[in-house]
This record gives structure tokens, sequence and C-alpha cells, in this order.
């Protein structure tokens, strides 16, 4: 008995341990941020109203930059841009490479088996691009099959593109006006994304022959910051942060400015297609 009683408290020590090793990690991890005093964030800079370079200026903004610009500011942060793809963003948040991802990165089953969400800042749902003078031939997502949808294999969209039986096309990082280009001239038939960044992106280029669809609405969706699963200390400071401008309307107004006086901060209410 003694033995199994020495046993026991062997176990109980060791995984008393490895909770102070991983506490000890994360607060380490945090202050060499706060003793740094830079934050380094992940993004597209490509991505239509999130993300991208304003043409007269060519300085990076979007709904997310602006959102941790001011998050920055609030935690006495300089915030250090990086512009990377979508998969090479995640890779460099999961090996510790960047502290955060800001892309309008969907909270989802698998991806919070990897990594750590912030509160939500922005809620959606899913919507389709197609050409304006026939829809591209699509009435309901039973309708993708043989179509030729365009975007980012990893997204959930493209999942749901090939769940439906549509043809996988997929660009390196490409701005948001090749994609809708496509569409328009007829070298794809579909992007299935975001409403509020489709609707942006379909605004910025009246010229040519894309709408959103008006019948197709599926999958409510929340954003939030990502970091590394063993940054918990940083992902406390962001959560405190984010709740101060959630709740003084900052991020209500940050989302008016690129979003056409919408609040993204708000849940949609919106019929889904079964």
């Amino acid at each position: 008995m003694t033995a199994a009683l020495l046993g026991t408290a062997a176990l109980t020590l060791s995984a008393c341990g490895e909770e102070e090793t991983n506490e000890t990690e994360q607060s380490s991890e945090w202050d060499r941020i706060q003793e740094e005093g830079v934050l380094t964030v992940g993004t597209s800079g490509t991505l239509l109203a999130t993300s991208y370079r304003d043409e007269e200026s060519g300085e990076l903004t979007g709904f997310e930059v602006e959102v941790v610009r001011e998050l920055g500011d609030r935690l006495d942060l300089e915030i250090e841009f990086r512009e990377l793809g979508f998969d090479e963003m995640l890779t460099s948040v999961s090996t510790g490479q960047l502290d955060m991802a800001a892309n309008d990165i969907e909270v989802t089953e698998d991806m919070t088996d990897q990594f750590l969400f912030s509160t939500p800042i922005k809620y959606s749902y899913g919507t389709a691009v197609v050409r304006e003078d026939d829809l591209s031939g699509i009435e309901s997502l039973e309708d993708l099959e043989g179509k030729k949808a365009a975007g980012v294999s990893t997204s959930v969209y493209m999942q749901i593109a090939r769940d439906y039986g549509a043809k996988e096309v997929t660009y390196d990082n490409a701005t948001n006006e090749i994609y809708l280009r496509d569409v328009s001239i007829g070298r794809t038939d579909v992007i299935l994304n975001d409403y509020y960044l489709s609707k942006f992106g379909v605004a910025a280029f009246p010229e040519l022959n894309i709408t959103i669809h008006p019948d197709i609405q599926y999958l409510p969706s929340e954003v939030g910051l990502v970091v590394n699963q063993d940054n918990g200390a940083l992902l406390e400071q962001v959560n405190d942060t984010l709740g101060e401008m959630l709740s003084d309307g900052t991020i209500s107004e940050i989302s008016a400015e690129f979003f056409d006086g919408a609040d993204v901060s708000v849940e949609p209410d919106i019929e889904e297609e079964n």
C-alpha cells in the first residue's frame, strides 16, 4: 500500500510540475513580447476588406489590420505585420515565428484543435459570387457540381465546394481582382466566401460581370484572431482588450468604415439554405 501511495504521489507531483512548466512557458512568451515591445502578426495584404493595400497610399489597411493596430496601442505594443499566404501564415503561428494571425480566419472545430482563437470580432455567413448575367447557371449549392470554384484550398469554403462536387481552382495568395475577374470572364464560375468580404470585393470592381447570388446563404461563421496553443497568456491580454473595444464601440466604428456602415461584430439573422 505504501508503494502504491508513493506512486500516486509521484504522479500527482509530476502532473503539477507539467502544469507549472506550461504556465511558466506561457508567461515567459508574454513576458518576451512585453520586453521586446513588438507583436508580430501575419496577414495576407490581399483580402478586401480585411487586409489589403490602399490603392492611393499603398499602405496596409483593412478591418482586421486596424483592429490589431488599436489592440497594439492599448497593449502598448508596436505591431509588425508580415504579409504571407494563408497556409504559410498559420504554419508560422504554429511554429512560433509569428505571435498572431489576422486574416478573416473562421472559428472551426479543426482550427480550434490546432490554435487558440480570440473573442470573435466578426460574425458573418457564406455567400457565392457568380456572373451577373446568368448567375453562372447556379440556383442553389446543389448546382455547384461540375462548376469551377475559385479559392484557397484549405479554406472551409473550398471544402463546401468540394463537398458539392465543384472543380477546385486555387491561387497562390492572389489579389481579389484576379479571383473576381476570372469569374467575370468565365475562367471560373463561382467563389464561395464570406458575405461581407464578397460584398466589398464586388463593389470594388463595378466594371466586372459579377454579383452576389441573391438566394444563397449558408454557414453562419465567427472570426477571431489566432495565436499559438501554447500562448494562453497572450490570448488573455488580447481578449481583455478586445472586450473593451467591443464594449466601447471601437470595433463597430472600424467595421462601419470598411463594410459600408455594417456592424460585423453583431450576429446576422439569416435563413440558411438546406
